[in-house]
């Protein structure tokens, strides 16, 4: 992977707004993109050259509504070693001091009490973002809701979540991913953490999710999707089972709730980091 040749996409957003960057990167999830960066006014998509289709794109852009405008170009960038990239940008997370999560390079850290092994890649999430941060300390706070339950990871990226609920104890741990190449990094992490016996990923979306089967269910996603499939995640949920869900800021926080009541879920509390929100709902 270290030779590939990749193409930078840069989608400049008008008017610029994170959820404008989450909207348009949910409309290309069928264009092969391995990763996104944003960097205001742009959304920015990497892709290996022999994936990409320009043509694809402009369909795709062609299709969005009409609230925000999109221009689009690309470029070739040489050959990147994406590990020594990731040595350099990858500092380790620690949460609450209970959880570590860590690349595989960095050595002689202070080990807490759940320690995470993510061999980075070009996407899905290292942990750094606050909603992953705040995901993780709920699910640290609520151990004893997850200690022999079934739990499942909405958007599993990484796996982080799945991988530390199974440490956590959990019975079985499953992880869906709209992205291919994010369910495949997501077992291999779990190899990579000795907790793929407990831990199985898939890809698709919430439509894989199965009536009455889940104690816990974590959903790190942005806004929309979760307005879209609270409805499918609490049908899914057994009764008195935990709903978490991030990726959206405080200002949402009513639209949410609103949404996840209607649904059948009881709000029990919420979190706040640097405006993003977190909140846990128990299905009635």
């Amino acid at each position: 992977m270290n030779s590939q040749e990749y193409i930078e996409v840069s989608f400049r957003i008008t008017p610029y707004s994170d959820e404008n960057a989450e909207i348009l990167m949910a409309e290309l999830e069928d264009v092969p993109f391995e990763s996104f960066t944003c960097e205001e006014p742009y959304l920015k998509g990497y892709i290996p050259k022999e994936k990409y289709n320009s043509g694809m794109v402009r369909l795709v852009l062609d299709g969005l509504d009409e609230s925000f405008g999109v221009e689009f170009s690309s470029a070739l960038i040489p050959p990147v070693n994406w590990n020594a990239v990731w040595e350099q940008q990858f500092s380790p997370i620690v949460v609450d001091n209970k959880c570590t999560i860590k690349a595989p390079f960095h050595k002689g850290l202070k080990r807490t009490r759940f320690n995470i092994t993510i061999e980075p890649k070009m996407a899905f999430g290292t942990g750094h973002h606050q909603t992953t941060y705040m995901m993780c300390r709920a699910l640290l706070d609520n151990e004893s809701s997850v200690r022999g339950k079934v739990v499942m990871d909405m958007g599993c990226g990484t796996a982080i979540l799945a991988i530390l609920a199974a440490k956590m104890g959990a019975a079985h741990t499953y992880g869906i991913d709209i992205d291919a190449v994010a369910a495949v990094s997501a077992y291999d992490n779990a190899k990579i953490n000795k907790v793929s016996r407990h831990v199985e990923t898939y890809c698709g979306d919430a439509s894989l999710l199965q009536a009455g089967k889940y104690d816990v269910l974590l959903a790190n996603i942005n806004r929309n999707i979760l307005i879209q499939d609270i409805p499918t995640y609490s049908r899914s949920l057994k009764k008195g089972g935990l709903l978490f869900v991030s990726g959206f800021y405080v200002e949402d926080m009513p639209m949410i709730r609103g949404v996840a009541e209607r649904s059948g879920l009881r709000f029990a509390s919420s979190d706040s980091l640097d405006g993003w929100c977190c909140i846990k709902f128990v299905k009635s």
